[in-house]
């Protein structure tokens, strides 16, 4: 069962959801990945769409094993909210990190949100 996958990375039966997800990137997410793409924060590999056992993160930082979740209004709703703490649970207890950012803050202070990651890559 779902146990047995805790930790399949990028697993086969997900790979046209992580495809799509990446097609329809959200505008926060474009923006954010500009900065994360290439190496360019730190030299750090960032992967998107990145999935871990069932659960398709945003953006993951293999070396750091650090992932980062863009949040838009929909996360507010309590069915989401409660997901989403499963989700980094299930991600804490595998020694992944979690960082949420809601979409508008990327929008609105890009800088303050990759300064965020860059401690969080650093430390």
């Amino acid at each position: 069962g779902v146990e047995n996958m805790t930790l399949n990375y990028n697993h086969v039966f997900l790979r046209p959801y992580r495809r799509r997800l990446r097609n329809e990137m959200t505008d926060a997410e474009r923006l954010l990945w500009k900065t994360l793409r290439n190496h360019q924060l730190e030299g750090m590999r960032f992967l998107r769409q990145f999935s871990v056992g069932l659960y398709i993160l945003d953006f993951y930082c293999p070396q750091r094993h650090l992932a980062i979740e863009l949040d838009g209004g929909q996360h507010a709703k309590e069915v989401i909210q409660e997901h989403d703490e499963k989700r980094t649970e299930f991600l804490q207890k595998n020694h992944i990190q979690v960082l949420r950012f809601w979409n508008n803050e990327v929008l609105e202070n890009i800088e303050g949100v990759v300064e965020r990651i860059r401690e969080e890559v650093v430390s």
